[in-house]
Order: C-alpha cells, then sequence, then structure tokens
C-alpha cells in the first residue's frame, strides 16, 4: 500500500466529500479515501499495482474537480 496526497480543486461541501469518496473509494485496491475539504486535499491508501494513480486522479476529474 502506498500513502498519497493529492490536492483537488473545486471541493466546497459535503456533496463534493461524498462524490470523490464514492468514486475513488469503490476502484480496486483503494484501501482509504480521506477528503479534507478546508485544505482541499484528498488523502488515498491505495495499491498502485491494482489501480495506478492516473486512473485515481482521472476518476477525481471526471466528478468535476481539478487535480493540481
Amino acid at each position: 500500500m502506498e500513502k498519497t496526497i493529492l490536492r483537488v480543486d473545486g471541493m466546497s461541501c459535503e456533496h463534493c466529500v461524498k462524490a470523490v469518496t464514492g468514486a475513488v473509494g469503490g476502484l480496486p485496491g483503494v484501501a482509504g479515501v480521506a477528503v479534507d475539504l478546508g485544505a482541499g486535499t484528498v488523502t488515498l491508501d491505495y495499491d498502485p499495482a491494482r489501480t495506478p494513480l492516473d486512473q485515481i486522479k482521472a476518476e477525481i476529474e471526471d466528478q468535476g474537480y481539478d487535480v493540481v
């Protein structure tokens, strides 16, 4: 497992938290997703052999947010 913190722009409410958590948390190999609205970050515990980081970023962007 790897731990990664991504900066994500555009998240502002609990709906945003649920959208990101639901989309990323359902991917294979993702063991944990924590969204911090105040910091604008998403912290991930994931297995890069099962789901590459680029796929996780794409999933967040598909929800309408920008990974920076």
